[in-house]
């Protein structure tokens, strides 16, 4: 029988969905409190914007950590430890008397939060194979999706109400939420056979084959480049909504929600045609699309005065392709490196969430006051990725013949090569 067929496997997908949403529930539910947040501890705003560099820098470094311990400790053992310890720093960053204080505790909320990233996306391909596995990533990125549309909006009404710290309550209670899923929902799906050493040599060995391999880094970057112009929204939402908008804390919806059904559209249309169309036409429909909202974007920031029609509908639109081309390119990705998955998804959310930290941290500054410059670090991004997308032969030509790429895996699974999938009868 298919083990994703197996009574305990069923219902996996919306557990490893939740799972997911824990890191963008820890970025996005606090953003419409980040005025009163740098007034209940003085502090100036742009001060404040380290609480989301911190986060990201700290998530990204600990993705290293939890591939290769999931690998050799198991997915449910270490998917526990990881929520537990983010539960714990939720409840630090209530506490937080300081800018320093909360600094710290963001920080361990970051190294803590990957871990549903990272160990989920290994589960999914220890219980599923080819497009199959394609369509329930899909199908987590559809429950994924809800969190960026609730998270805002939620966060709003908490400030509203009840103040800046109940943010940072009620990811608390979601984190508790998420241990005790865990914990009677979710089955250990790496048998222990197939555990990998942790000894600090295996494990560097590891990571530097597949730092090594340049097919498997090409689509990583595709992902981290095409997701950043969303992204650079998302972390630029505050000015967006407040500056550029002339909106108030409650109004995060106004992108948000929107922009999610975008992201989940996205995905629902990736997991039908999982099985129907090759990754060649699912890649080329994907940036189709981006390239389109892209130029719509651009066109409405040069040329009609801002408001929520004219600046909200290209996002979503990017929002769309984006979900589109994000399982198969994780699930190529992840293939690269059959044997170490869980090493292989540490790396890839490393690389993510480092470039959204440079975005956050470094360019988003620089160009969220003008919705022009916007829009043109979009396009650039844009344009990075597909360059990458379409020029990554050569990258994975030079994959199959290094030494290093080769070791861990057969040939075949070290070039990652595009899936042509059979086309349905009728």
């Amino acid at each position: 029988m298919n083990p994703s067929q197996a009574p305990q496997f069923r219902g996996l997908v919306p557990v490893i969905g939740l799972m997911s949403m824990i890191g963008p529930f820890s970025i996005d539910t606090y953003l419409p409190s980040f005025p009163f947040i740098a007034e209940g501890l003085g502090v100036e705003l742009p001060a404040l914007a380290q609480t989301l560099s911190f986060y990201l820098i700290a998530f990204a470094a600990a993705t290293l950590l939890w591939g290769p311990l999931s690998d050799r400790f198991g997915r449910r053992r270490m998917l526990l430890w990881s929520l537990t310890l983010y539960t714990f720093a939720s409840a630090g960053c209530a506490w937080s008397d300081s800018l320093s204080t909360l600094l710290f505790w963001r920080a361990v909320q970051g190294a803590a939060a990957c871990g549903g990233m990272v160990i989920g996306r290994a589960v999914v391909r220890d219980v599923y194979q080819g497009a199959q596995a394609q369509r329930a990533m899909a199908h987590v990125m559809l429950v994924f999706a809800v969190a960026p549309a609730l998270a805002p909006v939620l966060g709003g009404w908490l400030q509203a109400a009840f103040g800046w710290r109940s943010v940072f309550y009620f990811l608390t209670l979601f984190g508790g939420f998420a241990v005790a899923l865990v914990l009677f929902r979710l089955p250990e799906t790496l048998p222990v056979g197939a555990r990998q050493s942790i000894r600090p040599r295996p494990v560097a060995l590891q990571y530097l084959r597949v730092a090594r391999h340049g097919g498997f880094l090409a689509l990583v970057a595709v992902l981290a480049l095409g997701f950043g112009g969303l992204f650079l929204y998302i972390a630029g939402s505050p000015a967006l909504i407040f500056d550029h908008l002339g909106l108030a804390e409650g109004d995060f919806g106004v992108f948000f929600i929107p922009a999610v059904a975008g992201l989940m559209g996205g995905s629902f249309l990736a997991g039908r045609i999982a099985h129907a169309w090759s990754g060649r036409r699912i890649m080329l429909t994907a940036f189709g699309v981006l390239g389109a909202a892209a130029l719509a974007n651009l066109g409405a920031a040069l040329w009609i005065e801002p408001n929520a029609f004219s600046v909200v509908p290209p996002l979503v639109l990017y929002a769309f392709g984006v979900a589109l081309m994000m399982p198969k390119v994780t699930v190529m990705a992840l293939d690269c490196f059959p044997a170490h998955r869980g090493t292989a998804a540490a790396v890839q959310g490393f690389m993510q969430m480092g470039f959204n930290a440079l975005i956050a941290g470094a360019l988003m500054p620089l160009v969220a006051p003008s919705l022009m410059w916007l829009a043109l670090a979009q396009g650039v991004l844009l344009i990075a990725s597909a360059g990458l997308w379409f020029g990554r032969g050569r990258l994975m030509e030079g994959a199959a013949t290094d030494r290093w790429a080769q070791r861990p895996v057969p040939r075949k699974a070290a070039t990652c090569k595009t899936s042509q999938a059979p086309r349905r009868e009728g």
